[in-house]
């Protein structure tokens, strides 16, 4: 299920600032970008998502993924220093996230009248949080490629944030490919496979 939500806990100063930061960062040289590059076996880092042959066909994208919130699954040696303000900005981003986050499994569980609500909303809180950005750079023969493969996300809560003025994201609706268009300062809220397995 996926809906947009407004008014919520993130300003839109963060929203665009999180933005800006993340179309910098992208848009470094690449040798400056690989000092923050994946490990073998790792998808945290920069790079691309399941790379496990060197003849494999590639998604057209490039990908940072981090892991942010608790604090002690971080590391720090992947989290870029450029752009300057970066690291601040993804901080404060993850923790107003997790705000969002925690509002909705609450206000979920309590509308499906679920006795362990508060459970739930601790469960979110003390829970594991990941940040991916992704980049679709411009390709010349754009018919051959796709920037994501389908997929369902495993998580509890996906929040998407749209950093471009193309909109990528697309959702499967009775059988076709439909694409979802962001409101300003929305954000896209995706309700992932572990909610649906868990009933909330």
């Amino acid at each position: 299920m996926i809906v947009q939500l407004i008014n919520q806990e993130v300003s839109d100063e963060l929203l665009r600032n999180m933005k800006e930061q993340a179309q910098e960062f992208f848009a470094l040289p690449l040798q400056e970008k690989k000092r923050w590059a994946q490990k073998p076996g790792s998808l945290e880092g920069y790079g691309q998502a399941f790379v496990t042959s060197p003849q494999q066909k590639l998604e057209w994208n490039d990908m940072l993924f981090l892991k942010t919130l608790p604090p002690s699954i971080r590391n720090q040696n992947l989290w870029p220093q450029k752009p300057q303000k970066f690291r601040e900005t993804l901080e404060t981003y993850s923790g107003d996230m997790r705000k969002v986050a925690i509002s909705l499994a609450t206000f979920i569980a309590m509308a499906l009248e679920i006795e362990t609500h508060e459970e739930i909303s601790r469960a979110y809180q003390e829970g594991t949080y990941e940040v991916r950005m992704n980049l679709y750079p411009p390709c010349p023969e754009s018919e051959l490629v796709i920037g994501i493969l389908p997929h369902a996300d495993i998580s509890g809560i996906t929040l998407l944030l749209e950093c471009g003025d193309m909109p990528r994201l697309e959702a499967l609706k009775d059988g076709q490919w439909v694409t979802v268009l962001p409101k300003h300062g929305a954000i896209v809220v995706n309700l992932g496979h572990i909610t649906e397995v868990c009933n909330i």
